[in-house]
């Protein structure tokens, strides 16, 4: 189905840009979140330099003549959550406050303050246990099984895409624009650069991501992503004109830069806009608009030609780059860039981002689920195809091994679904919460459900009937508000029981002008009531969770 089909009743309507509405992604119980519209605090005027980006990491406008950009030099070290907080300074407005989408009000509201933070202090480590017995004194032999980063929901969008939908933001496609994602692949090298310091202060194991890495399943979003992480030479994310909103080199978003590249390896997790146009819209119908120049009814862009990128529905500059990925195109660039980052042909040949990867030196393993749909639907769908293919075989094998599994997917329970998203038809088979909840509990040595999605920080105990049970816990998006990533880390207690323990972390913007102003309209989208908070409580933040081993 075609989303312009859908929105076109809507779109002379709501391009007077005068309606607010919900966030990214849905809450983790299905309910919606809000959020909203903006656009970056771009500069006094765009000029435009001739040649396009060839989304590769490379800049074909530069002839290759041109000197590389330097990245960005180590942070010395980076405080978490613990230490201390970032808290805006402006209260959050009872209502949408202006329209970031459009220019003045954006800068209006940079000026009244609503982008602006400072330090508060730090959170404790909150100790939650399942119930029944209380834990007892951890034994002489505690030791540390693993420590890794959970990254979720980065979102790195093509602004300038003829299939955004800006004008029907929280309306109809929630998250569908973002003030501050123009600054995406800044704010996401920002994200590596801290996981590197941290990596630095107490080594890391690996990263494993949340999905939604890309925003609008397009090879260029993919493309720049895979390039920060694995950090390419340079990265230019940008499509179609070279645009400089300020003139000169490295000082606007759609500069070229050198990112800096994680230290550690890292873990592929597909999330629904990996996939899926916007989130929410099959690729198979869009392919042709996607690296057209003209954008389609009901859909509105930006226009980097004017200052401060406004929304606009006239034509773009084509780009083949914006080319739309299904799930073995994304496999296959996933797997040719770095170590694989988990993907094997057996994984491509699957059809589904599902695969088991091993913590070296540890008795831990980590199974991934691609949880997005096949149908136009943002919510999860794992089928029971999905889990007697592949899922059940790699937890028995798990079990035999002796390993303790940890399970990542996009989706947490709560958002899994039928796949009847947009006028989309019911996917056979697919599991209910319920269903995926009692399959995951059947193994002893499951210990937790790793999710993003629901950009909102959330710990929950799991334990259907009978079961011994496991944690689910979701981390919030970089992409909105907190802006932040988990460190997590798994103890033996050498008492028969383990701990979980995720504490919420802050990129910092140390030294880096652009990610400095990411932050600021992130913090302006939260702070004018354009998305909701996901900071979520106390307890679904930095918490220790304990589960008896098996």
């Amino acid at each position: 189905m075609q989303h312009s089909s859908l929105l076109v009743v809507l779109a002379s309507s709501l391009l007077a840009l005068g309606c607010p509405g919900d966030d990214g992604e849905p809450e983790a119980d299905g309910s919606g979140s809000s959020s909203g519209g903006g656009s970056s605090s771009g500069g006094e005027g765009a000029t435009t330099d001739t040649g396009p980006s060839d989304g590769s990491g490379t800049d074909s406008s530069t002839g290759g003549t041109t000197e590389l950009p330097e990245p960005l030099p180590p942070l010395d070290a980076t405080p978490t959550t613990v230490d201390e907080r970032i808290v805006p300074t402006h209260e959050v407005a009872s209502e949408p406050t202006l329209d970031p989408r459009v220019p003045d009000e954006r800068q209006q509201l940079l000026d009244e303050g609503y982008g602006e933070h400072e330090l508060g202090p730090g959170e404790p480590i909150l100790e939650l246990d399942p119930g029944g017995p209380v834990p007892p004194a951890p034994g002489p032999g505690a030791s540390l099984l693993t420590r890794f980063v959970h990254l979720a929901d980065t979102q790195i969008a093509d602004d300038e895409s003829p299939l955004r939908l800006v004008a029907v933001d929280s309306l109809f496609i929630s998250g569908a624009f973002r003030p501050q994602e123009t600054h995406g692949c800044q704010i996401t090298n920002a994200a590596v650069r801290t996981i590197n310091a941290v990596d630095d202060q107490t080594p890391l194991d690996f990263v494993v991501l949340g999905g939604d890495n890309a925003d609008s399943a397009q090879t260029n979003e993919l493309q720049w992503f895979l390039d920060i992480l694995d950090g390419a030479p340079v990265v230019h994310c940008d499509s179609g004109d070279d645009d400089d909103i300020v003139p000169g080199e490295g000082n606007d978003p759609k500069d070229r830069f050198a990112p800096v590249g994680l230290n550690a390896p890292w873990i592929w997790v597909s999330g629904n806009h990996d996939v899926l146009v916007q989130g929410n819209f099959t690729t198979d119908t869009e392919a042709d608009a996607a690296v057209g120049s003209q954008v389609p009814s009901g859909s509105s862009t930006r226009d980097w030609s004017m200052p401060g990128g406004p929304v606009s529905t006239s034509p773009v500059v084509a780009d083949p780059a914006r080319a739309l990925v299904d799930t073995p195109t994304l496999l296959e660039l996933v797997m040719a860039s770095g170590d694989g980052h988990g993907v094997t042909a057996d994984t491509i040949a699957s059809g589904r981002a599902t695969f088991a990867w091993d913590v070296a030196g540890t008795d831990l393993r980590m199974v991934v689920v691609d949880s997005t749909a096949p149908t136009s639907d943002s919510n999860g769908v794992i089928t029971d195809a999905d889990v007697e293919d592949l899922v059940r075989p790699l937890l028995d094998q798990a079990e035999a091994d002796g390993k303790l599994v940890i399970v990542s997917t996009h989706h947490a329970s709560g958002t899994l679904s039928d796949g009847a998203g947009l006028g989309s038809d019911p996917v056979p088979g697919a599991l209910t919460p319920d269903d995926w909840r009692a399959f995951l509990a059947e193994y002893p040595n499951v210990i937790a459900h790793l999710c993003g999605h629901s950009h909102v920080h959330r710990a929950t105990y799991v334990q259907p009937m009978g079961t011994r049970g496991y944690w689910e816990v979701i981390t919030a998006a970089i992409a909105d508000w907190p802006h932040q990533m988990r460190i997590v880390e798994v103890h033996d207690q050498d008492n028969g029981w383990l701990t979980i323990t995720g504490i919420a972390l802050d990129y910092s913007t140390e030294g880096d002008p652009l990610a400095t102003e990411g932050r600021a309209l992130g913090i302006l989208d939260f702070t004018s009531n354009w998305v909701v908070d996901g900071s979520g409580t106390p307890e679904d933040r930095n918490v220790r969770l304990w589960i008896e081993a098996p």
